[in-house]
């Protein structure tokens, strides 16, 4: 289960893209910082065009792209790990530019024995944030 500001959540709030967020072992401390979208690109093809589309995403199951989190989260159990949302985004920027901030103000890199996260990756351009 998925908390925003300690309520479960459970569907996708009103025009929002993606969420930034910290999922942490509730046995060692240890967190993950990173960012989901809601939805996916799908490509279908409809009487023999491409068309391009978006789709649910597996983000009510997912539990971020560090292998090594991944592990844990297997061989542990996921009741033992807490999965908070962070910022609700409204595009792919957004996502990207509060990740990237979150993991530099935390010290992500800094601290492996604190932090799964093993490289930040992000280029924004300030239109993309529409503040």
């Amino acid at each position: 289960m998925w908390l925003y500001e300690e309520k479960e959540m459970n569907e996708v709030p009103d025009n929002a893209f993606g969420f930034v967020y910290i999922i942490t072992n509730l046995l060692s401390g240890r967190k993950y910082i990173g960012k989901k979208l809601f939805t996916k690109s799908k490509i279908r093809t409809v009487k023999g065009v491409r068309k391009r589309t978006r789709t649910d995403s597996d983000w009510r199951e997912y539990y971020g792209s560090n292998k090594e989190l991944l592990h844990d989260v297997s061989t542990l159990g996921p009741e033992h790990f807490r999965r908070d949302v962070v910022h609700i985004c409204f595009n792919r920027g957004q996502c990207s530019y509060f990740e990237a901030k979150l993991q530099f103000e935390m010290g992500a890199l800094e601290n492996p024995k604190m932090f799964y996260n093993e490289w930040i990756m992000c280029k924004i351009h300030r239109k993309h944030l529409k503040l």
